[in-house]
């Protein structure tokens, strides 16, 4: 019987952690007008040091999402991915100076049902940002994510980060946001009543943010029937 135990305790944790996982964006965060800039796709836990390989079961239920460059001027560009080990990688070239945003978005991820966690069934809608600083004059990132949650970054200082947290549009109060560095190193903040944190950045590292929220609306997607759509938006801070 505890060999039992232990073994559905085992995939119970299993099955969880891969709940857990999310996608995030990663791009050096300044760049030169006419010179080509990489921006990179990741699924896991970065800090777990969990990256998933893109033929991997895991990142392949995730793999049908969009990425889009979006300039100072509000100008937006879907851009092409290719499959590396274990990442999507692409590429683009700016052509104008000024805050650039990429943004990814995927809400074409199939039911999955968690009843038996006590969880729920639900369908998942991620999304993701992270900034491109092109020359001197900087600007809010673009908030593009009217269906769900997303970051947008309204920084004014290098070492001081303020970030929003919108939910279709609007200011998410009161709502958890996770901040991740590496060697399972965490801390959790909550927005205030408009939707902002505000931290300093204490090393010299990349930081993944993570907030999410459960929408408590039933539908049906791909002929299955859901109970709530769960939210996940991930920045990331080089």
């Amino acid at each position: 019987m505890k060999k039992i135990f232990l073994t559905f305790a085992f995939i119970l944790v299993a099955t969880l952690q891969t709940f857990a996982h999310y996608l995030w964006i990663e791009t050096n965060p300044t760049g030169v007008i006419n010179e080509e800039q990489e921006v990179k796709v990741y699924f896991g836990e970065y800090n777990y040091g969990v990256i998933e390989k893109v033929n991997g079961e895991a990142f392949h239920k995730v793999k049908d999402f969009t990425l889009w460059i979006v300039d100072a001027t509000g100008n937006k560009k879907q851009l092409k991915v290719t499959a590396r080990e274990n990442h999507y990688l692409a590429k683009f070239t700016p052509k104008n100076n000024g805050t650039h945003t990429i943004v990814l978005n995927n809400d074409k991820i199939d039911v999955i049902d968690y009843t038996q966690y006590d969880f729920g069934i639900f369908k998942t809608h991620y999304n993701s940002s992270a900034k491109i600083q092109i020359g001197e004059k900087t600007s809010e990132t673009i908030a593009d994510n009217k269906n769900g949650i997303t970051v947008k970054d309204i920084s004014k200082y290098e070492n001081e980060m303020k970030l929003q947290v919108l939910y279709k549009g609007e200011a998410l109060k009161e709502n958890e946001v996770k901040i991740y560095v590496a060697d399972l190193w965490s801390k959790t903040l909550k927005t205030d009543k408009g939707g902002v944190i505000s931290f300093k950045l204490p090393w010299k590292s990349k930081y993944i943010l993570e907030t999410t929220f459960s929408e408590k609306v039933p539908g049906k997607f791909k002929g299955k029937d859901y109970q709530f759509i769960w939210h996940c938006a991930t920045y990331c801070i080089k």
